[in-house]
């Protein structure tokens, strides 16, 4: 979870490669993110409890699928990793992490839940199916490292898999972190990216593979 630079609005364009679909949205105004999800949570210090796979994780994703299909950033606030902690993490690492929060984390965030929902809603319907992980990938990044004063466990390209018409199809959540036992997301679209703009990671014909391993 390494900080850069700062994110700037850009004109609509649809952007398609092999293995990464970017898009550029237009977003009339940021949210300010309340962490919703993590109230009572956030002022109590980190543990390290690493998250389960099935129902918490599976709850998380539905809210993000929920917050996407209908294009509501702010709804993904219950799912986005608070505040707090991260101002904790990064104290003494970054010049200024509420900047850094503020103004890449959740700008970014705000774009690419809008990026995703032109995705899906481009064409026929879609319908959930399933969240695709795998638990192997998941590892605990100690203090110190990636510019983090506290440690969190990292899993890296879970799957959101639905279904189009007859067809699966699928994305990647690029980048989930841990506050006390519950799976937060940190980057929806890829982090690093080519271009500060919304960035639909991996989007993929057919179920895809979750991963790769890696990051932090």
């Amino acid at each position: 979870m390494m900080a850069g630079r700062s994110p700037k609005a850009g004109t609509s364009r649809f952007l398609r490669g092999l293995s990464l679909l970017a898009l550029t949205v237009s977003v009339a105004t940021a949210f300010t993110h309340t962490p919703v999800g993590a109230a009572g949570a956030r002022f109590l210090p980190q543990t390290r409890n690493e998250p389960n796979f099935t129902s918490d994780l599976n709850a998380q994703m539905r809210t993000l699928w929920r917050a996407i299909t209908s294009d509501s950033p702010a709804l993904g606030e219950r799912v986005f990793f608070p505040r707090d902690a991260y101002l904790h993490m990064k104290q003494g690492q970054i010049p200024d992490p509420a900047a850094d929060y503020q103004d890449r984390l959740v700008a970014l965030f705000a774009l690419d839940v809008s990026a995703y929902h032109h995705l899906l809603t481009t064409g026929p319907g879609v319908t959930f199916v399933r969240v695709s992980s795998a638990p192997s990938d998941a590892a605990w990044i100690a203090p110190g490292a990636c510019e983090n004063t506290i440690g969190y466990w990292h899993l890296p390209g879970v799957r959101l898999v639905f279904r189009r018409g007859t067809r699966i199809e699928s994305v990647r959540v690029a980048s989930l972190i841990s506050w006390r036992g519950v799976w937060y997301v940190v980057h929806l679209g890829p982090n690093p990216r080519p271009a500060n703009v919304g960035t639909v990671d991996d989007f993929h014909l057919g179920p895809g593979v979750p991963g790769p391993a890696g990051g932090c």
